[in-house]
């Protein structure tokens, strides 16, 4: 029974070796992947979520003082009675994009019916 004992404090011996040494191999290879993937991310010039958020509240400024500053002028314009100034043009959404004036001509001619003459 010595012996048995022994050899199966040996084996558990070599086990828990094996078990550190799978864990340290483990740390590494994560420590290199997320080396490698930092590297990668870092190629591809994204940004982060806190510059992201950041530029958006900066954006978001900008467009509450534009719209106090159109404000403004239009009430000052009402004020002196002038004629208002031209209005910029609208800002257009991706999902709301305009045809060309002479691409909208020729779809206009395409569709309409050819008169019938009264021979």
């Amino acid at each position: 029974m010595q012996v048995d004992n022994k050899l199966l404090d040996d084996m558990a011996r070599v086990a828990a070796g094996a078990v550190g040494a799978v864990t340290g191999v483990r740390d590494e290879v994560e420590a290199q992947m997320r080396q490698r993937f930092e590297r990668l991310l870092s190629r591809m010039d994204l940004v982060s979520r806190e510059e992201f958020e950041v530029v958006r509240e900066l954006a978001a400024n900008a467009r509450r003082e534009q719209e106090a500053l159109v404000a403004r002028v239009e009430a000052l314009e009402r004020r002196l009675g002038g004629a208002p100034t031209e209005k910029p043009p609208a800002v257009v959404k991706a999902d709301e994009k305009k045809e060309p004036a002479a691409k909208k001509a020729t779809a206009a001619k395409s569709r309409r019916r050819p008169v019938a003459s009264s021979d």
